[in-house]
């Protein structure tokens, strides 16, 4: 098979098809390669296999805008996903330029050959494997696929039944009948309780300290009347208009109001669990949007709370015993299966080493160029979507981006790009720094920096991405061109 491209994407998972179906789009005429170490297109959704797996965001807009999400479903399950993903890799002719079970472990870039070259290994057969191209982009996410996070809880090892976590769920686990406990507050957990609660004798939410959690529709009605009146491409575009515009002003709203939409939001719990409820499982120490908020379809975790098929303990765990585990408060919890949905372990660039002629290149050293661009790294690309909102909104931008900045390099005669920052912009803060959740925290060491102001700060923010990646001139300052040579002078900026 070819080994030689123009572009090669690392991963095929949504950003992955997402760069490629662009590529295919926008620059035709570019030999594009996807590398993907799974067995199957998908990525995330390949990965996790746990019960009731789904959508944390709304699909019209965690769908692609150049293939709309055409279902009523708001939150969808992850075969669903996985399917949709596929179905667009097929559509747009990119599933066959991947080559699967590729794990890549290096990227070395050469000024004199101007090429990248990707080390990699083919992990079925042990073979090492070799590509080059000219321009790479890395869309392998932002977290370890081979182990989750899992804190050091005391005595686990005395536990005498099973102790799963959701990224490794063994296949067929019987739960019908048991009693299970599930660690965790967060989108996982919240998934994972209201599903399992439907054939387990008993199932615990275990939290150390809660989230907010809100309802929201599993089937949107009002797209479904619309369908009656109006096409369907017109119904799902201003489905998808309509939640970026709500899942703005909430997120606007919280940042500005945050003790008002703090109380709109317990009041929606209050109103699903009853008046007798202890309201403190659900009435987080942060402000809203500190950290991502959950959103549960038409108040599952809630009515299985109510239904008392499920329940919420909020503690801290003293150590794990062999029936089950027991908490600080002195309470047991019995169970015959414990979930550990205690979050992902943050990784860069899938684990893969980079180096710039011989020189070893650090992420967390290093600022973004429009949060797409690595700073003093040339021909490459780092797509990363949204935080607070959904991932691929972000993503389908920033595909576009490269492919504007590709098409103008060819036009101007250029084969090189390298982002430059000026002396004493780089700051601590990461490119999830406005998030206070556990993973973004223990993620200071792996992820990229922000700088002081723009281009290297991540805004985060749709309507101003949207000026600055499909909009803005390609050229500015910040950019240095060349042909062949990477310190060779910056391309003249233009209007």
């Amino acid at each position: 098979m070819e080994t030689t491209y123009d572009v090669l994407i690392i991963g095929a998972g949504l950003s992955g098809i997402s760069m490629a179906c662009h590529l295919q789009m926008e620059c035709p005429n570019k030999r594009v390669g996807v590398l993907e170490r799974r067995k199957a297109i998908g990525g995330t959704w390949d990965l996790f296999r746990y019960p009731g797996i789904r959508s944390d965001s709304d699909m019209f807009t965690f769908g692609y805008k150049f293939r709309p999400w055409h279902e009523l479903k708001v939150l969808a399950d992850g075969p669903s996903i996985r399917r949709y993903v596929a179905d667009t890799a097929r559509e747009y002719g990119v599933d066959k330029k991947i080559r699967f079970g590729i794990k890549t472990t290096q990227a070395s870039w050469s000024s004199e050959d101007k090429r990248w070259t990707i080390s990699a290994v083919d992990e079925e057969s042990g073979e090492a494997c070799t590509f080059t191209c000219n321009f790479f982009v890395n869309c392998t996410g932002y977290y370890d696929h081979d182990e989750g996070y899992l804190p050091s809880f005391p005595g686990i090892e005395r536990f005498k039944g099973p102790c799963i976590h959701p990224q490794k769920w063994p296949e067929g686990l019987d739960y019908r009948g048991k009693k299970v406990i599930v660690i965790g507050s967060g989108a996982t957990a919240v998934t994972l309780v209201p599903t399992m609660a439907r054939e387990t004798a008993h199932i615990t939410m275990l939290q150390r300290s809660p989230s907010y959690v809100f309802s929201v529709p599993a089937f949107d009605k009002i797209s479904a009347v619309l369908q009656r009146f109006l096409p369907d491409r017109w119904v799902f575009n201003m489905a998808r208009r309509r939640n970026l515009l709500l899942q703005r002003l909430i997120y606007k709203l919280s940042k500005r109001w945050p003790d008002r939409v703090r109380s709109v939001l317990l009041a929606g719990v209050r109103k699903h669990v009853g008046k007798d409820f202890d309201m403190s499982h659900f009435s987080p120490r942060y402000k809203p949007w500190d950290e991502r908020l959950c959103a549960v379809p038409d108040a599952d975790l809630f009515k299985a709370i109510r239904a008392g098929t499920a329940s919420v303990v909020t503690d801290h765990i003293e150590t794990f015993t062999e029936t089950g585990i027991r908490l600080k408060s002195g309470q047991e919890l019995q169970a015959d299966i414990i979930v550990t949905a205690t979050g992902l372990q943050l990784q860069s660039l899938g684990g893969m080493a980079l180096r710039v002629d011989g020189q070893a290149r650090v992420v967390s050293e290093l600022m973004t160029y429009k949060s797409v661009l690595l700073q003093d790294v040339p021909n490459m690309a780092w797509l990363f979507g949204y935080i607070n909102a959904p991932w691929t909104v972000k993503v389908d931008m920033a595909a576009s981006y490269v492919c504007r900045l590709l098409n103008h390099m060819d036009v101007k005669g250029v084969d090189m790009v390298t982002a430059r920052a000026p002396t004493g912009e780089m700051q601590a803060e990461t490119v999830m720094g406005s998030l206070q959740s556990g993973y973004a925290r223990r993620g200071q060491a792996t992820l990229p920096r922000q700088g002081r102001g723009l281009p290297w700060r991540v805004l985060h923010n749709p309507e101003k991405d949207r000026v600055m990646l499909l909009k803005d001139p390609v050229e500015d300052s910040a950019l240095e061109f060349g042909v062949g040579s990477l310190r060779g002078a910056p391309f003249p900026a233009s209007a």
